[in-house]
């Protein structure tokens, strides 16, 4: 009897689990996401001689998925030397990270989304690295950019989406009053390399260094910042993505791919908002599967099985930004117009997960084919990823100059 009530504590403090757990290494930063049914309550601190991060999870029990965790760890991690995991006293699961140096940790917590449930997420940063702001690109909460009430009109907007007569006016310009945040999205990363070409490109690889080159582009515009939603060679869930825009509140989001097709002469730029209802052409449905399938690479599926929820979601998809993510990708294609034959004339529309956020107009930009071999080399070019950023940019900054109505009802459903 009395060695029932001494270990009736123990036995009986299963309050919550870690259902699944992920880890990506970055040369940047490394994550741990430890994912489970409840929200994980938590307390973290250093120790030093050697440098250790703990992490006490409140009220969780052992799980295979924590008993595995130590095992992910890799051993060319520049930040994370290994891992522990073991019950610290009834109710208390310790995780202990050994590290290589000092680092700064941040950590944060995610509400359900898809099929993902509550998420605990802890970075590693070294020591000496800006933690999450205006340049960094993790799924963390990011401090709110200022916000000063009011927006001027366009200046002087004369042209037309249109070429006319083979000219084209000024590029039209426009002033706003508060800060312009642009979530730009690297397709692929990590385990997932996306598309390849005949000479070994990996779609991975151009995109990263296309999206580099558009926020640079966009820091240098007053009132304007880009955050990248990864800045380094690494995996990241197509879920994660869109949530990453809606934390920071982003006003816009595009993703950068590298199209592919079975056919190597396909060619040309594309641009792609959100369909509600199928895809407007073979090969776009074709492409939104294989860009979808991404996930399964990486070990995780966001896609929604359930069909309540699944037209739920749909539903909170407001016309507004479903209109304004058309006229956005109009904006762009007669930007990319000038530099690339375009695969069609007109945006496209497909089910791309990272299109789905309900409240911020989002396009998906396929910038040439890497699977048609010009084109790869192409994409590989210095001078031609320069051009590409410029036509984003450009048509980025004709979508906000026509259509200053975007900013000022951002600012109002944040004010």
């Amino acid at each position: 009897m009395l060695a029932a009530l001494l270990f009736a504590p123990i036995l009986g403090w299963a309050a919550n689990a870690v259902d699944a757990v992920r880890y990506w290494p970055s040369a940047d930063y490394s994550r741990l996401t430890l994912e489970s049914s409840r929200p994980i309550s938590y307390k973290l601190f250093t120790l030093s001689n050697p440098e250790r991060l703990v992490i006490d999870l409140e009220d969780v029990e052992p799980s295979p998925a924590l008993q595995d965790l130590a095992g992910k760890i890799g051993a060319d991690d520049p930040w994370i030397a290994g891992l522990r995991a073991g019950v610290n006293r009834p109710g208390v699961m310790r995780l202990v990270l050994d590290l290589r140096g000092e680092v700064k940790p941040n950590v944060f917590s995610l509400k359900p989304a898809g099929e993902y449930g509550n998420r605990l997420v802890l970075d590693v940063y070294p020591a000496n690295a800006q933690l999450p702001g205006a340049n960094s690109s993790p799924a963390e909460p990011l401090a709110e950019a200022p916000v000063r009430p009011g927006i001027s009109a366009p200046a002087n907007d004369s042209r037309k989406e249109e070429k006319s007569a083979g000219t084209r006016d000024k590029k039209p310009q426009f002033q706003i009053t508060r800060l312009i945040t642009v979530m730009i999205d690297p397709g692929h990363g990590g385990i997932d390399p996306g598309a390849h070409g005949a000479n070994g490109t990996n779609e991975k690889d151009v995109t990263l260094a296309i999206a580099k080159r558009v926020k640079a582009r966009i820091d240098a515009i007053p009132n304007m910042r880009a955050v990248l939603t990864r800045n380094g060679d690494y995996f990241i869930p197509l879920g994660e993505r869109v949530d990453k825009a809606r934390q920071i509140n982003a006003d816009l989001f595009v993703s950068i791919h590298a199209d592919a097709f079975v056919n190597r002469d396909a060619r040309g730029s594309s641009v792609f908002t959100l369909s509600e209802h199928g895809a407007t052409s073979a090969a776009a449905r074709w492409l939104a599967k294989n860009e979808n399938d991404a996930d399964l690479v990486g070990g995780v599926n966001v896609g929604v099985k359930d069909k309540n929820l699944a037209r739920t979601l749909i539903d909170l998809s407001q016309t507004a930004t479903n209109d304004d993510s058309r006229r956005l990708g109009r904006a762009v294609l007669t930007e990319l117009s000038d530099i690339n034959h375009l695969h069609r004339g007109r945006v496209e529309q497909a089910g791309f997960a990272v299109l789905k956020a309900p409240d911020i107009p989002s396009i998906l930009v396929e910038t040439a084919f890497i699977s048609n071999p010009e084109e790869e080399r192409r994409l590989t070019d210095d001078a031609y990823q320069d051009k590409m950023a410029t036509a984003i940019v450009d048509g980025i900054q004709r979508f906000f100059a026509t259509n200053p109505a975007t900013i000022r009802a951002k600012l109002a459903v944040n004010s």
